[in-house]
């Protein structure tokens, strides 16, 4: 892979990216937009290569209509082409579905064409180059707080972690529940390219590039972003079925099981359903979520994932989730969910996370990992391992951002691979019994036992730009959480009405 190359392409794009900024095109528009246009230039040069030339468009709906059309009838011809690809199926109908021309300028849309997209060879660009260049793309597009992209995005360095302790195989089936713009998938299907990539049989490989490896994602704008994700990854096939499933993943019952799920549930602690009543007044009514397979009806929606992600494994199947601090200590369905995942499933290893590593700003979460098991009387947890990244730990998204070598220590205490029974007890790595757990006041994990040093040395205080972050994404945290308890009073919450 060309580092060089890859920065040179994302650069390129980027650029442009402030001209249409200028028109009131967002950040992730703008890359939804570029996701349209690529798709239909590699699907040009698919038709046009001279072995094994491949249709995946009709030549009605082709790069080629866009190339010879100008002025007002590029921006008709862009949109009857959106159009007719949201009615087809499969990747094709993921990516295209309910795709809107965000560009209304067509001499700004026929220079992104032209110059910009036309004159590279995507196809030749090689995997890598233009998958890490659109990955690129999306972890700018997250970085735009305007645009709430970053709520789907997690850091690189957690993501990178979480796959190193879970050594995903080739005959693993692999799924994201809420997979966002698939960083996940695409880490898991990078390892294993990585570690065994020369010993991979065709049949392995077809596997992985079709079908073992999925996600679903609720938002539509999100889901056609990992479908190309993927796709530019070679993952799945243009004219293939998905393996981006567009919907909620709570509102039924698996109708497979997986041996490994990895996940970052999307932050906000209800699910819930927006009405707006024959006076033009919206209001949200909180949705509890019942399913026969669930051991507990809540509406808050980490729990429930908690639950979901439960029951997605199969036997033996393993799981790495980051959730919020309330799935720790939570009360009622918290407790209960909390105690049969301790008795029936294998909850090994808790990483606390630090503040500060995540887009959304106040955000105290951890990294849950655990194993479903045959039935048995006898609990399944024996020992809860904690690793506590927060106490004494501060990150900034600018200043001092999250690396992976920052994770280093807690992958070698988790020893991949290893029998946990090899772990070692270190001043940041503990091991609580399930007995101690379970006689803990509502069953709460929320354990911590180091002592924060700025509380009894005044030289260990953050500089004041850090603690004034801090205080800011607290604020941030609570102001939302009382707009969630007000909009369920039904009091009005401002800037509703315009979500």
């Amino acid at each position: 892979m060309s580092t060089v190359d890859s920065r040179r392409l994302v650069q390129k794009l980027w650029n442009y990216c402030d001209v249409l900024r200028d028109d009131g095109v967002s950040t992730i528009d703008y890359v939804e937009q570029l996701t349209y246009l690529l798709f239909l230039k590699m699907a040009d040069e698919r038709a046009n290569r001279r072995l094994r030339p491949e249709q995946i468009v009709p030549d009605e709906l082709s790069w080629q209509t866009l190339l010879d059309a100008e002025g007002d009838a590029l921006e008709v011809q862009y949109r009857h082409i959106l159009t007719g690809l949201a009615r087809e199926g499969g990747t094709l109908g993921t990516i295209f579905r309910k795709a809107q021309n965000k560009i209304q300028d067509p001499a700004k849309l026929k220079r992104l064409i032209v110059d910009l997209i036309d004159k590279e060879k995507w196809s030749s660009a090689g995997v890598d180059v233009k998958g890490d260049a659109y990955e690129e793309l999306l972890a700018k597009g997250a970085e735009d707080a305007k645009s709430g992209a970053g709520q789907y995005f997690t850091p690189r360095a957690l993501t990178a972690a979480m796959v190193d302790c879970m050594l995903p195989t080739p005959d693993d089936t692999i799924t994201d529940p809420a997979c966002g713009t698939g960083g996940f998938l695409l880490a898991a299907f990078e390892h294993i390219q990585r570690e065994h990539g020369d010993a991979l049989t065709p049949d392995q490989r077809r596997r992985l590039a079709n079908g073992a490896i999925t996600g679903t994602e609720l938002v539509d704008g999100t889901a056609r972003l990992a479908a190309m994700n993927m796709l530019l990854h070679g993952i799945g096939t243009p004219n293939g079925p998905s393996l981006i499933t567009v919907g909620d993943a709570l509102g039924r019952e698996p109708s497979q099981r997986v041996s490994l799920v990895l996940a970052n549930p999307p932050f906000g602690r209800s699910s819930s359903i927006r009405m707006v009543g024959k006076d033009g007044k919206a209001t949200r009514e909180e949705r509890e979520i019942e399913r026969p397979d669930f051991w507990a009806t809540t509406a808050n929606k980490q729990l429930n994932f908690v639950q979901h992600i439960a029951s997605l494994l199969e036997i033996d199947g393993r799981a790495a989730v980051v959730l919020p601090d309330n799935v720790l200590f939570e009360g009622g369905a918290g407790e209960a969910i909390r105690r049969r995942l301790l008795k029936q499933y294998d909850l090994h290893t808790m990483l606390r996370l630090p503040t500060g590593i995540f887009y959304a700003g106040g955000v105290k979460a951890n990294v849950l990992f655990f194993e479903r098991k045959r039935a048995r009387e006898e609990p399944w947890t024996q020992k809860l391992w904690v690793y506590d990244f927060r106490t004494n730990q501060h990150f900034t998204l600018k200043q001092n951002p999250l690396r992976r070598e920052h994770l280093q220590d807690f992958v070698d205490c988790y020893l991949p691979g290893e029998d946990r029974s090899k772990r070692e007890e270190t001043e940041r790595f503990k091991a609580f019994t399930y007995d101690e757990l379970i006689v803990r006041d509502k069953v709460n994990l929320d354990i911590t036992w180091l002592k924060d040093a700025s509380l009894e040395d005044a030289d260990a205080l953050l500089p004041p730009e850090v603690i004034a972050q801090e205080i800011v994404e607290d604020l941030q945290a609570a102001l939302r959480e009382f707009a969630a308890i007000a909009e369920a009073l039904g009091a009005p919450v401002p800037g509703a009405d315009s979500e």
